[in-house]
C-alpha cells in the first residue's frame, strides 16, 4: 500500500507565491511520472504539470512561466512552486504518481487527498 500526502496549500493574494509538496510513502519499489492536477468547482480535473523520473517536465499553457515542478527522487517527493498567482488558479490541487510496488509486480496510479489553494484579495 502506498500513500501520497500533500502540504502547502492555503490562502494567498493575487501575485503571491505558494509551494506545494507531496511525499509518497509505503511499499514503494519505484516511482515513475509524478504530477499535479487541479479541480475548481464545476470544472473537470486538469493537468497542471508533470515530471518524469529523469526530470523532463510539461505544463498546462495557463501556468507556463509561473509554475515550476520539481522532484527529489531520494525523498520520493514532488514539489510545485507557484508564483504570480491569479484568482483563476483557485482550486483543489491533487498530487499524482505512478508507483510500482511489491518488487515491481504491481503498478498503481496513486492520488493524494488534495490541498486547497485560494487566490483572493
Amino acid at each position: 500500500q502506498v500513500q501520497l500526502v500533500e502540504s502547502g496549500g492555503g490562502l494567498v493574494q493575487p501575485g503571491g507565491s505558494l509551494r506545494l509538496s507531496c511525499a509518497a510513502s509505503g511499499s514503494i519499489f519505484s516511482i515513475g511520472v509524478m504530477g499535479w492536477y487541479r479541480q475548481a468547482p464545476g470544472n473537470k480535473r486538469e493537468l497542471v504539470a508533470g515530471i518524469t523520473t529523469g526530470g523532463s517536465t510539461n505544463y498546462a499553457d495557463s501556468v507556463k512561466g509561473r509554475f515550476t515542478i520539481s522532484r527529489d527522487n531520494a525523498k520520493n517527493t514532488v514539489y510545485l512552486q507557484m508564483s504570480s498567482l491569479k484568482p483563476e488558479d483557485t482550486a483543489v490541487y491533487y498530487c499524482n504518481a505512478v508507483i510500482s510496488t511489491s518488487g515491481g509486480r504491481y503498478v498503481l496510479d496513486s492520488w493524494g487527498q488534495g490541498t486547497q489553494v485560494t487566490v483572493s484579495s
